[in-house]
């Protein structure tokens, strides 16, 4: 089949890559023409695990092209949408790039051509999307609403071995055409969820929010554990023992950031607030993700009586997760900067993230002269007067504690992502901060 993907941003090109990697004639579409260059020129634009090596793999194949125009759709059987819906000030998502590629796709689309929605959008966009097409082109069309649900650092394993694909529609055609792409990835029994379009995109937000949720939950629970003296690993692992709640998304932390979870949080809050409706918890998710995100600064300007001026932090880690450049939300940049505006000087190291964090962090004067990228663990730790561990990459989870005590001026780990045993980092002569945690 031949497709057709808008978008060379996390899910459009791991979209398209994968759909070349089961045979089909692929062709990714970004308005970006140095995105597009860059992709024609053998290299991927974004860290992702295992797609560089599908990219050269279908391209060499000839199955997958990139093209900054659109004569690609008149062409194609499915024509998928999976371009950025971030958050507008007021949290609704903001859907002039969808608009505008679904216009542009219109005016040359094929006769009974699919459009399939595979960005996040509010509910009702389908059908918004559907009437907007139907201005632009005068043949057949088909509009369907195909949620993603992948993960960042394991968005390559997460398309090929789907959990579930659901598929919004309001026509049977449609569904059988969308059934027969995903028909490989399915056939270990995973299912084909049909249903409407608004559906689908409920169900999108609902799981993402839900997700959030646990996150949301179980930082809170670690907060309470710092004030009763209970042991939050102990916790979680009483918790995770039931069936009915599981183990996934039970980890205490800085808070969740990235590209999905806080946009998809604040715009299903705003789209209940405009059907008259308030989304406690889901509010509720948002407030206790941003009071967590400066938890562990707290916990830093305690420890140094509220004075951090002339001191240097190593931060470990500044991409929102592991296994991932992206640094949007992430929870790195409000630690820097509530450490620079307390008057501290910060020098960062991540394995892939450092230069996108610095290339955002330059938008903020207060950041300037204050924050420095490093290209090696130990050279953040010259001088400093403690480290901050703010992403849990596996090459931080064994450190050479000796080093850190030759290159520290003081030896302290404020751990926000909790990878040390307490006591353990404690007897290599360290003082220990975790989020939770009881040793003592």
């Amino acid at each position: 089949m031949k497709v057709s993907v808008i978008g060379t941003g996390y899910v459009g090109l791991v979209t398209g890559t994968c759909f070349a990697e089961l045979g089909h004639h692929v062709t990714c579409i970004d308005i970006d023409e140095r995105k597009i260059q860059i992709l024609k020129d053998g290299k991927c634009p974004i860290y992702e695990p295992g797609l560089q090596e599908l990219i050269d793999r279908n391209v060499k194949a000839r199955r997958l092209e990139f093209a900054h125009d659109y004569s690609s759709v008149s062409t194609s059987k499915t024509v998928f949408l999976a371009v950025g819906t971030p958050s507008q000030e007021n949290g609704d998502a903001d859907l002039r790039y969808l608009k505008e590629a679904a216009i542009t796709v219109a005016k040359t689309l094929a006769d009974n051509g699919i459009v399939v929605i595979k960005s996040t959008v509010p509910v009702g966009t389908s059908q918004e999307i559907k009437e907007l097409i139907g201005k632009y082109t005068k043949g057949r069309y088909h509009l369907v609403s195909n949620p993603e649900f992948l993960k960042e650092g394991t968005a390559v394993e997460d398309f090929m071995r789907p959990d579930r694909v659901i598929i919004g529609h309001a026509d049977p055609e449609a569904a059988l055409v969308m059934e027969e792409l995903y028909a490989p990835l399915v056939r270990q029994g995973n299912p084909i969820l049909k249903m409407s379009n608004l559906s689908a995109e409920v169900a999108k937000y609902a799981a993402n929010c839900f997700l959030a949720t646990k996150i949301s939950f179980i930082n809170e629970i670690a907060k309470f554990c710092d004030l009763s003296g209970a042991d939050i690993e102990e916790v979680r692992r009483g918790i995770m023992s039931d069936k009915r709640i599981g183990t996934h998304f039970l980890y205490p932390g800085p808070g969740y950031g990235g590209s999905c979870f806080p946009k998809d949080v604040k715009a299903l809050a705003s789209t209940a607030q405009k059907l008259g409706m308030n989304l406690a918890i889901v509010e509720a998710v948002e407030k206790v993700n941003q009071q967590q995100k400066i938890y562990m600064f707290v916990k830093i300007l305690k420890h140094f009586k509220n004075d951090l001026k002339g001191k240097t932090f190593g931060i470990w880690g500044v991409a929102f997760k592991p296994n991932t450049d992206d640094i949007r939300e992430a929870p790195a940049i409000e630690m820097v900067l509530s450490l620079v505006r307390a008057g501290a000087q910060v020098k960062i190291y991540d394995p892939v993230a450092s230069d996108n964090f610095m290339a955002w962090i330059s938008q903020f004067s207060e950041a300037k002269g204050k924050v420095k990228a490093c290209l090696d663990k130990y050279e953040v730790l010259n001088n400093a007067s403690g480290v901050v561990i703010m992403t849990e990459w596996r090459e931080f989870k064994v450190p050479d504690f000796e080093l850190l005590k030759a290159n520290m001026k003081e030896r302290v780990i404020f751990d926000a992502r909790n990878i040390y045993i307490p006591h353990e980092t404690e007897a290599q002569g360290f003082t220990y901060y975790a989020i939770g945690r009881q040793w003592k």
